[in-house]
């Protein structure tokens, strides 16, 4: 298979170089400079020189068209992208990975390196909160009835304000 492929990759090799021959032969025509004088050789050569400055001119101004072209379809391409909208990222899944495995994705097969991330970490006693502040148990109904009205905004006002003055 890979023969018949390089064969036929050959072939056409063949041919674009045919083609090319055929091409050149046809629109450059061969040059006579046997037996010419001086002044006809430099004639020559000035004909020569001005054809190449027209060449030249009409690719400068092919490339100048095909670099507006190209910026002109950039920012056509951001105007679509800007009326499309913006890109939806699609929710993001978690998974989960020991920190073993993680390493060996990383670091390939070969390292066989164990990390125990939980080893290395301070143990934190919990304290408890509830000694340092009393809970006071009572009716709910007495505690709303005391703060409604003006009298009550101004009860916690107050309370608020009494324990910053201390």
């Amino acid at each position: 298979m890979l023969a018949k492929a390089k064969e036929c990759w050959e072939q056409e090799h063949e041919a674009r170089e045919a083609e090319k021959s055929r091409y050149l032969a046809e629109r450059i025509p061969a040059l006579q400079t046997r037996g010419l004088s001086l002044s006809a050789l430099q004639d020559l050569c000035r004909d020569l020189h001005a054809k190449v400055e027209v060449v030249d001119e009409e690719r400068y101004d092919i490339e100048a068209k095909c670099l507006h072209n190209t910026r002109e379809i950039k920012d056509l391409k951001l105007k679509v992208l800007d009326l499309r909208g913006k890109f939806k990222r699609p929710p993001l899944r978690r998974v989960r990975v020991s920190a073993d495995a993680m390493l060996r994705a990383l670091l390939g097969s070969k390292h066989k390196v164990s990390m125990d991330l939980r080893a290395n970490l301070k143990s934190v006693k919990k304290e408890d909160t509830e000694k340092e502040r009393p809970v006071e148990v009572g009716d709910w109904r007495k505690n709303v009835e005391a703060m409604s009205g003006m009298e009550g905004r101004k009860k916690m006002f107050d309370a608020a304000k009494s324990p910053t003055s201390q």
